[in-house]
């Protein structure tokens, strides 16, 4: 079965394809941190680095919002510096850095759902969008454009 967290970046991926984004990495890793997301915004070439947090109702730090503090902050811009210059050419973009909060909860009956080819379905039109896996319901609570600066 694949991590929550990873359902949680598939919802959002998705959903960022479906608004028009261009995904270019899921994922990314180096030696300092992990970057979820990173998407072109293609009608205003600008590159968004996306910090996706997966939490069960109930949670403790307000859907992960609370997870994004000042270090947080830091190790995700000093992150995307080293992506940035691994690749030149998106160097010269406009950089956003944006906050993707996921609702996940168990269902407690089998979904009667069709699902694609990844044993998974979306809903991904609605105003909050959703993603089924197995016994699983993911739900995109909220999406932060510029959710911080640096």
């Amino acid at each position: 079965m694949q991590q929550i967290g990873e359902l949680g970046e598939k919802l959002v991926a998705l959903w960022l394809e479906f608004k028009g984004y261009q995904l270019l990495h899921q994922g990314w890793r180096c030696r300092w941190g992990e970057i979820d997301l990173i998407a072109l915004e293609k009608s205003s070439n600008t590159l968004i680095f996306v910090e996706v947090k997966t939490r069960s109702q109930g949670n403790w730090d307000n859907d992960g919002i609370l997870a994004i503090n000042a270090q947080k902050q830091q190790k995700i811009a000093k992150t995307a510096a080293i992506f940035l210059s691994q690749d030149t050419l998106l160097a010269d973009f406009y950089c956003r850095f944006d906050v993707a909060l996921v609702n996940y909860q168990q269902l407690d009956y089998r979904s009667n759902m069709l699902v694609n080819e990844n044993n998974y379905h979306c809903q991904l039109e609605q105003a909050q969008p959703v993603l089924r896996y197995k016994q699983h319901q993911l739900i995109l609570k909220d999406y932060l454009q510029s959710a911080f600066e640096l």
